[in-house]
């Protein structure tokens, strides 16, 4: 098996709305906002080479939307998803499953694109991987939440009949990971969890946006139910101190990767890394 960094650029969010009820005095001094208040963010997908499977985990805001929307967003950057497939050899025509943590838009937007008036898979090979639960939060979406949720980003894997489900209650379709399923910030995130030699590398999606929020406190205020994501927080990081795991942070300006430790304070950042160092 082989990893892969696929970076897809970087956008900007709302420092506040990031980071929840912790002041700005204190997430500052991790995550540096503009005049703004606007922080960078990275959108990090990961995949995995396996024999004939090649699998990508999430793949970034995409391009179709119009020049409102991202004037909102601050899209930069030099990278993007076709351009880090290739730099890793592969074109979105090998991609065999793209598997999604949930299908908020700067998670599942590159997944489809535009052409002419055309909405098309930007994957025309692959399976495309959510569940149940979380597909009908998203295709029925609730106010807090409805802007995350774009149809033209969602609709068109069900249209086009490469959309399938994992089950929250059954062990993972795929053999080379497993997934640990967390409802705190939307309805059944996946969070895959990644046999690789000697480690387990966990896709942090947004249940752990970037080292800065690995305080339980540190809640997004776009997560929906804040309480829950504390507990599954807590179970999480304190397993991963336990065990040792490597933490993939999808958004984190600049750290790919971390691990955890338990400390008088709780579970604190132990050491940051690339994902590289320890192929």
């Amino acid at each position: 098996m082989n990893l892969h960094v696929i970076n897809t650029g970087f956008f900007k969010l709302d420092g506040g709305a990031m980071f929840g009820v912790v002041p700005k005095s204190k997430w500052q001094k991790s995550n540096p906002a503009d005049e703004n208040n606007l922080c960078s963010w990275a959108m990090r997908c990961l995949l995995i080479e396996d024999g004939k499977k090649l699998i990508l985990i999430d793949n970034g805001l995409g391009d179709k939307q119009d020049i409102k929307f991202f004037s909102h967003y601050y899209l930069h950057g030099d990278d993007s998803l076709t351009k880090s497939l290739h730099a890793s050899g592969f074109t979105t025509g090998d991609v065999t499953d793209m598997f999604l943590s949930h299908l908020h838009f700067d998670h599942c937007g590159g997944g489809v694109k535009k052409e002419g008036d055309r909405l098309i898979l930007g994957f025309s090979n692959a399976i495309y991987w959510s569940n149940h639960e979380h597909w009908q939060w998203a295709t029925q979406p609730n106010p807090r939440e409805k802007a995350s949720f774009l149809s033209e980003n969602i609709l068109p894997m069900q249209d086009s009949g490469h959309l399938k489900f994992t089950k929250a209650n059954e062990s993972s379709p795929f053999s080379q990971f497993d997934i640990f399923y967390a409802s705190g910030h939307t309805d059944k995130m996946m969070i895959p969890k990644i046999k690789y030699k000697n480690h387990t590398i966990c896709f942090m999606a947004d249940l752990l946006p970037s080292v800065g929020h690995i305080p339980l406190p540190y809640v997004m205020g776009y997560d929906t139910r804040p309480l829950i994501t504390l507990e599954e927080k807590s179970k999480f990081l304190n397993e991963a101190a336990d065990h040792g795991y490597i933490l993939f942070l999808e958004h984190d300006p600049s750290n790919e990767c971390c691990t955890v430790k338990h400390t008088d304070k709780g579970v604190r950042v132990d050491k940051t890394f690339r994902l590289k160092d320890i192929l």
